[in-house]
This record gives structure tokens, sequence and C-alpha cells, in this order.
């Protein structure tokens, strides 16, 4: 009997708990969002430059995500060598999941030696970024994203970076 029983309550429970979950998708339960960039460089000099930048965002609304993203680059040439390390918080709005305006906070940590006159210096700064762009899908829940943003708190003779303007290629995965 004891056979009997147990076969018969698992076949039977098995529709009361797929009735529960009907009607859900899975991206309306999973509200987290994950992505980055990556980049690379060479040039004259022996200079070589890699960059990667991962996300994790949170769907607040299906258009309002909010999340923190880091960096992390490496530079190197004949005359100098840089280790930068950047981490903050974004947000980013979207509209008809085709363009997106957003803000990031950056605080960065910068180890910077220069081999020519052996000189080397560990500096901060903060970076206020502005703007937006356009998102292309290349998924399901997946995007590629392009745009450009504006540091609002750069300033040129005080800023170790060349131009407050900077474009941004992306990928986004669980919009």
């Amino acid at each position: 009997m004891e056979k009997f029983i147990i076969p018969l309550l698992l076949l039977l429970s098995g529709p009361v708990f797929s009735q529960v979950s009907a009607g859900t998708t899975a991206q309306d339960s999973n509200r987290w969002t994950f992505g980055g960039g990556i980049g690379l460089g060479f040039g004259s000099n022996s200079s070589f430059y890699l960059q990667a930048s991962p996300r994790v965002g949170y769907r607040i609304t299906n258009d309002l995500e909010g999340g923190v993203v880091g960096s992390v680059s490496w530079q190197t040439s004949d005359y100098y060598r840089s280790t930068m390390f950047g981490v903050g918080p974004f947000v980013n709005y979207y509209f008809a999941r085709t363009f997106y305006l957003g803000a990031n906070l950056q605080q960065y940590f910068i180890n910077y030696k220069d081999k020519f006159y052996d000189y080397k210096t560990n500096e901060e700064e903060t970076a206020l970024y502005l703007g937006g762009g356009y998102m292309q899908r290349i998924g399901n829940n997946s995007f590629m994203q392009i745009g450009i943003m504006y540091n609002v708190l750069w300033k040129e003779n005080e800023s170790i970076f060349s131009s407050g303007l900077i474009p941004n290629i992306g990928f986004v995965v669980g919009l």
C-alpha cells in the first residue's frame, strides 16, 4: 500500500507546484542585471592598454535601473606605467528599450610611475558622468549599449584624464 500512496502523492503534487508559478515570467521574477565592457589598445613607444568594467544592477521599475559599477585598467609604455581602480553607483533610465539616460559616480584610485624620471605617485579622483545613448537588442533580454558620457567634475589642468568626454560601449543582460 505504501508503494502505491507515495508515487500517487508525488504525481498529484507536481500540478499543484506548477500552478503556483503560472503567469510569472523569468524576467518578472529576476530583476538583477549584469554586464560591463572591456577595452584593449596598442600604440607607439610599446604602449599597451587593458581595461575591464563589470557592473551589477537591479531593475527598480521596468524602466529604471540602479547598481554598482567597477573599473580596473592597466597602461604601460616605454616611459610610464599606471594602474587605476574605480568603483561607484550608477542609475539608468530606459526609453522603450531603445535609448537610455544615465548617471555614474566613480571614485578612482590611481598608481602612476614615470619610468624616465623615476617618479611615482598615488592619487584619487572623483568623476560624475552624465549622458546617454542607444541600445541594440542582441538577445531575449540582452542589449549592447552605445553611448557618450561627460564628467561634469572634470577640470582641464587638474584632472588625470585628458578629457571629460567619454564614449562607451557595453553589454547588459537581464533588462
